[in-house]
């Protein structure tokens, strides 16, 4: 999340410019809102290298230099990006030196001046492929003391989602965007289909933010950033925030789509029906929720809809739906519907309502998760994790005793229970399963609300069962995490044996 220079300036930048900018982002909040970085485009650069062979700034434009820029950025607590280009000149007309055969030279300089981010440029490449021209500035800037964002922009050429992961942490998919909705658009289109090649760490690009500049309409720039969110795309606004007005901000800085964009299971949304220009997506969070978008893309309203069940949610007897642009929140038996408008986009966050447990014990067996997380094959009921596919465990078994209820997971796992502030304790058993022999090694947690109530130190599949007690007063949701010992997840299938809630 951050600004780049590129749709908002183009070459009409400089050190004032860009300072202003930084001022602007912390005095509207933006910073705050966790857009942290400042990404200075093309043209920052003098046309031609120093003697000694290095980059230097333009000085006309930056006579106090990037070094310079950088710590009045990080100062103003913002982090430094830097463009570059993979060629022998950068794209703009002037002609500034590309990095083509300095890659080693330029990652040193980028270090020296506390560079952050690097923006990567496709110009200029005189038919040379793109893979090894990009993989040449990663082992360079692996070799110099800093980490530094990678981003790496060839257009969506050469389908860089198949080898960019490899080398970057982003990858454009497209050619750039354009202020206008048939950019924008286009650019979904293209990009909807990748969502398998995206993840933590390595994300699919479709290009900096439109919102606050004049070619298209207040609902479609809502659009523009409710699909950036359900796609988990970098948030790089690119509009003179010096004079952005309520709309722009409030679009920029709206909590709840940015938690969509930077929910931390990083996955992109997918398409559940596609027909007649109407769209619904669905992307899946990190707490178990999904992000529901409903998309009209046709010139009249639209009634668009799909359900929870479709979006990936498990079956229920009712859902929490929260519009995240209204505000308000509805329940529905299954059904998420809208009346859309043209070229609008209905954007919910959807999770199951689940009664609390019955009074006394409860097996925690007997519950439907709020959400569920294994690190290899599903959670289990009343049975081992066993392997990838479901219902493949054996019998819960723990030094050699045996369980007839409980959940096997493998780790790093975490289930979430609802709970409604009825329940005072939970108890189990916990180990590594007798299944993978004197292998696996695993650490448990029970929390409350997101709090440790208990937790064990490292067993392993030599361990006897641990007794684990945790106090549940008053806590809404209970979650039962394990992790790895900080050794790898080899054979690190774990039973949660004889689990229960005492409620009541």
């Amino acid at each position: 999340m951050g600004f780049n220079t590129w749709n908002a300036f183009h070459c009409h930048i400089n050190e004032a410019t860009i300072r202003g900018i930084a001022d602007a982002m912390v005095a509207t909040g933006l910073r705050d809102a966790g857009y942290r970085y400042v990404n200075v485009d093309d043209c920052w650069g003098a046309p031609t290298r120093t003697s000694s062979g290095k980059l230097a700034a333009h000085h006309g434009r930056f006579p106090s230099g990037m070094k310079a820029l950088g710590n009045y950025l990080h100062n103003r607590g913002f982090k430094f990006g830097i463009y570059g280009d993979a060629g022998t000149h950068t794209c703009n007309r002037l002609g500034s030196p590309g990095s083509l055969g300095h890659e080693l030279t330029d990652a040193r300089t980028f270090a020296r001046w506390r560079v952050d981010y690097l923006k990567y440029d496709n110009c200029n490449s005189h038919g040379a492929p793109a893979p090894p021209r990009y993989r040449a500035m990663r082992n360079a800037l692996d070799h110099v003391a800093r980490a530094i964002v990678y981003a790496i922009c060839n257009w969506g050429r050469d389908s860089p989602w198949t080898w960019a992961p490899r080398i970057g942490n982003l990858w454009r998919t497209s050619r750039d965007i354009h202020d206008s909705w048939a950019s924008m658009i286009a650019i979904v289109h293209v990009n909807q289909r990748l969502a398998k090649f995206a993840g933590p760490g390595h994300w699919n690009d479709p290009d900096m933010l439109e919102v606050g500049n004049p070619g298209m309409t207040h609902v479609e720039q809502r659009t523009h950033m409710s699909l950036w969110a359900m796609m988990a795309a970098p948030l790089l606004i690119s509009t003179d925030l010096r004079h952005a007005d309520r709309f722009t901000l409030q679009t920029l800085r709206d909590p709840e789509v940015i938690a969509i964009d930077q929910d931390p299971l990083g996955r992109q949304a997918t398409v559940v029906h596609r027909a007649n220009g109407l769209t619904s997506y669905t992307k899946p969070l990190a707490n178990g929720d999904r992000a529901v978008a409903l998309l009209n893309e046709t010139g009249s309203v639209k009634f668009v809809s799909t359900t929870a069940v479709a979006a990936g949610l498990p079956q229920a007897a009712s859902y929490s739906v929260v519009g995240l642009w209204t505000g308000k929140t509805t329940t529905t038996t299954g059904r998420i519907s809208a009346s859309v408008p043209a070229h609008g986009t209905a954007l919910y966050r959807v999770r199951p309502i689940h009664p609390a447990p019955s009074l006394g014990w409860t097996a925690v067996s007997d519950l439907s998760p709020m959400s569920a997380v294994s690190g290899w094959g599903p959670i289990e009921r009343d049975a081992s994790n066993g392997g990838r596919a479901n219902g493949d465990g054996r019998q819960l078994q723990i030094a050699g005793k045996t369980y007839a209820r409980g959940v096997g997971v493998h780790a790093d796992s975490r289930i979430t229970y609802f709970l409604g502030r009825s329940c005072s304790q939970f108890e189990a058993d916990v180990g590594v399963d007798d299944e993978v022999g004197n292998g696996g090694s695993v650490r448990f947690q029970v929390l409350a609300d997101g709090n440790v109530v208990a937790k064990t130190g490292t067993l392993t599949g030599a361990s006897a069962a641990q007794h684990v007690v945790a106090d549940l007063t008053g806590a809404n949701e209970v979650s039962l995490v394990v992790t790895d010992a900080g050794d790898g997840l080899r054979y690190d299938h774990a039973d949660w044996a004889h689990a229960r809630v005492r409620c009541g």
